[in-house]
């Protein structure tokens, strides 16, 4: 069984019968099943255990997150990922979060650089939501402007110096929009699960089927976690002429 805390609650992924021992934790109250995260919008089914408050704040890389794990995602494994995105945005850059979430990049990222601006789109009303709680609890207002949508449709009609894709899933069809996005000389950050056969390469093609014309850079190409037997989640910065 694995389980993680997120701040007063305790997140289990299998039915429990007894969860008295996730009750002497300090400072927790409730406990809940996490299943399958659905569709474009992230959304988990949940199942409660025991206690009935699922909005918490959880505390991160002295970042404040708040959530209600009833109805948003919590992604405990890319805490390093996060950070490590954070200290590589220079002074004065433009950053677009693709797929903001409740600000799991977007929040460390204006917390620890020193950005000039960051635009973060989000397509789930809920997670967007607590995405501008979170602005304000951060108290990054100055920094972060939020926007509603598809990035799809959205991210072709902003410019950045740096692009996150922090998302798996269908994240290949978006790096078009991503190549529209970012300046010449930008870096995206792009994320995919795949075979550990071929993480070396089709994550790679893809990105540079989706360059076009244009000079891809491969920075640097990481193992975030196993994401399942045999497959990994990797994440790949490319510099974009």
């Amino acid at each position: 069984m694995k389980w993680k805390q997120i701040g007063h609650v305790v997140v289990v992924n299998e039915d429990l019968d007894d969860v008295s021992n996730f009750l002497k934790i300090p400072g927790v109250n409730t406990v809940v099943k996490v299943g399958n995260i659905n569709g474009k919008t992230r959304k988990p089914d949940v199942k409660l255990l025991h206690g009935n408050q699922t909005e918490t704040i959880h505390k991160e890389n002295k970042c404040f997150f708040k959530l209600d794990v009833s109805r948003v995602m919590w992604s405990k494994g890319n805490t390093v990922e996060r950070m490590r995105i954070a200290r590589l945005v220079e002074e004065g850059e433009i950053v677009v979060d693709m797929f903001a979430g409740i600000g799991y990049f977007s929040v460390p990222v204006a917390v620890h650089s020193n950005l000039k601006k960051l635009y973060s789109i989000e397509i789930n009303p809920e997670a967007f939501y607590y995405l501008n709680e979170n602005i304000i609890l951060n108290k990054i207002e100055s920094k972060v402007e939020t926007f509603l949508g598809d990035s799809m449709d959205m991210a072709p009609y902003l410019s950045a110096d740096r692009v996150l894709m922090g998302y798996i899933g269908n994240t290949q069809d978006y790096l078009k929009p991503a190549m529209d996005c970012v300046k010449g000389g930008g870096v995206i950050h792009y994320h995919e699960t795949v075979p550990e056969k071929i993480m070396s390469k089709r994550p790679i093609e893809r990105i540079e089927k989706a360059a076009g014309e244009r000079n891809v850079g491969i920075i640097r190409q990481r193992i975030i976690k196993k994401y399942s037997p045999g497959v990994v989640h990797v994440v790949v910065d490319a510099k974009i002429e």
